[in-house]
């Protein structure tokens, strides 16, 4: 092992935990009707836990409505009654073919709470990108140890290392203003 391939490796890891993060943030609810708030919600189909998005068309024909149209008709009745013990706090409504989702209004409190879930969710991701800032530093340091780098490099990386951490919670930060904008946006 090499600085680079250790570089490479933090890098292609903090980009999965920023995808990762704008992924739970698109499942947060906010005022607008959105597919994402329950695609990824598992459906036990045949015994299966199977993504909602596997198994059902959903489009949001206005900012107010997700209808959740499922490929086999069987699965209607599991999708309603995951939707309905999910914290997504909506009332399903089947007309036998398709699931509609009436979005009501956020009150203040929910949408409060909604930042707070927001925030704790940025958090893991922070904690997260400072995980892989030490195992790649523990590398770094391995690696002059081992008698690989010199410690010149060993410092020169560490604090690429460091740089890199701190651009990603950057990152991290931006998208969580984003979203409470959006959430707390009436």
């Amino acid at each position: 092992m090499d600085i680079k391939t250790v570089t490479t490796d933090m890098d292609a890891k903090m980009k999965k935990t920023l995808e990762r993060v704008r992924q739970e943030f698109s499942a947060i609810r906010t005022g607008k009707a959105s597919p994402a708030l329950v695609e990824n919600l598992f459906v036990p189909y045949y015994g299966t836990p199977t993504r909602l998005k596997d198994l059902a068309g959903i489009t949001t024909p206005d900012p107010k409505l997700i209808v959740i149209q499922p490929w086999d008709p069987t699965a209607l009745a599991d999708i309603e009654k995951t939707i309905s013990q999910s914290e997504l706090g909506i009332n399903p409504m089947s007309d036998g073919k398709s699931i509609k989702l009436p979005l009501p209004e956020l009150s203040e409190e929910r949408r409060v709470e909604l930042v707070k879930t927001t925030k704790k969710l940025a958090e893991e991701g922070r904690v997260a990108l400072r995980n892989i800032r030490r195992d790649a530093i523990e590398a770094v340091r391995k690696l002059e140890k081992d008698k690989k780098i010199t410690e010149d490099e060993k410092f020169k990386s560490e604090k690429t290392v460091q740089d890199k951490t701190e651009e990603n919670i950057k990152h991290i930060d931006d998208i969580v203003k984003h979203k409470e904008k959006e959430i707390m946006e009436v």
